[in-house]
């Protein structure tokens, strides 16, 4: 239940066109939902009062969940909520779930598993996503649908890594436009300090695994980004495309940030 769908509520048993004993049974499943499987065990238990909370519903890690275990979880949250998102779920996932919602999509290069029913803009301005390579794209979709999902602007902008440092600052001014920047690479990944020395907005860099032997999947792009001068970027962990949309999105529901810095 999302905080505009309790006030109405509110309003409507103080209006008196809903009882008070119709509103409990709406609010019944707040704030936790026991799941139990066929075997009789339990495998989950949904918090249906994160959005109240956190300002969107509980995501779904969809890794090591069965399609089964994925399709009964997101179809109590689908009763709940019009907008949500499991992340690294497979195909098999997805078609169990759009056999409960038929909204549903998945986006094959993330794994994301997304439904959008409303389409309201949440974010007061746009949020950009850089990343440095096209190897870097499944992290860098899985940012960029989260926030889209979660109701923003976004933009996308694709293979500009440091080896060719013209093909960033081609895209300089929408860069500066930006209310908030993902930027995703691996490798050294240098291009968080870059893209944080040419804005005055946060900067979420989000090292991946991509890289050689001496990259260790992705902790050499870590402690880079961690140890960046650029003082206005901050880290996520390897991979972590959905934390930081998450992140990104949360920022640009705030007022007081500038809009843009052109």
């Amino acid at each position: 239940m999302t905080r505009e769908a309790l006030r109405e509520l509110l309003l409507a048993v103080r209006q008196g066109s809903c009882t008070p004993e119709a509103a409990l049974a709406q609010l019944a499943g707040l704030p936790a939902e026991p799941l139990v499987g066929d075997d009789g065990q339990p495998f989950a238990t949904l918090d249906h009062g994160r959005a109240l909370r956190q300002g969107f519903p509980e995501v779904v890690y969809g890794a090591s969940k069965t399609p089964e275990q994925v399709a009964a979880i997101v179809g109590r949250l689908y009763a709940h909520h019009p907008n949500l998102l499991v992340t690294r779920a497979s195909e098999a996932a997805y078609q169990a779930v759009q056999a409960l919602a038929p909204e549903a999509r998945w986006d094959a290069t993330s794994r994301l598993l997304f439904i959008r029913r409303d389409t309201t803009r949440h974010g007061i301005g746009r949020i950009v996503v850089v990343c440095a390579g096209t190897t870097d794209l499944p992290v860098a979709r899985e940012a960029l649908l989260t926030c889209e999902v979660m109701g923003n602007e976004t933009t996308l902008v694709a293979d500009v890594g440091v080896a060719g440092l013209h093909r960033l600052l081609g895209h300089l001014e929408t860069l500066r436009q930006a209310r908030v920047i993902v930027c995703v690479a691996g490798m050294e990944a240098a291009l968080a300090s870059v893209v944080g020395g040419l804005v005055a907005v946060p900067v979420i860099a989000v090292p991946t695994s991509v890289g050689y032997g001496t990259a260790l999947g992705g902790l050499a792009a870590l402690l880079g980004m961690l140890n960046s001068c650029a003082p206005n970027v901050t880290v996520v962990n390897i991979d972590n495309g959905f934390g930081a949309g998450y992140v990104a999105a949360l920022i640009n529901r705030q007022p007081g940030i500038r809009e843009s810095t052109g």
